[in-house]
């Protein structure tokens, strides 16, 4: 019995879920918005949007303890008055919320 060749949609589920697996969640973002832009015409499934969940909660997630220790670091040179490294990491600050 010769098996079926999978869907596009069915082949970035299943490179969402090996994303996940590899801990690598930007690529996994990447899969999952191929399979939402694939479903135009459908709503995504149980399993796609728990996918969805997982991926941009992990990127989130990785963006905002990023944000706060570079906010612990700002506070600690404020309270040094360290004028030329709060400039640094302000700016630094401001790519992470990008």
């Amino acid at each position: 019995m010769a098996a079926t060749t999978p869907s596009p949609r069915e082949e970035n589920v299943y490179m969402a879920k090996l994303a996940e697996q590899a801990g690598r969640y930007e690529e996994m973002v990447e899969f999952v918005e191929k399979v939402s832009a694939s479903a135009y015409k459908e709503e995504l499934t149980v399993e796609e949007r728990n996918l969805l969940s997982v991926a941009y909660k992990n990127v989130i997630g990785a963006c905002r303890a990023s944000w706060r220790i570079i906010s612990s670091i700002e506070q600690k040179e404020e309270s040094r008055d360290n004028d030329d490294h709060i400039a640094t990491i302000r700016d630094y600050q401001s790519k992470i919320e990008t």
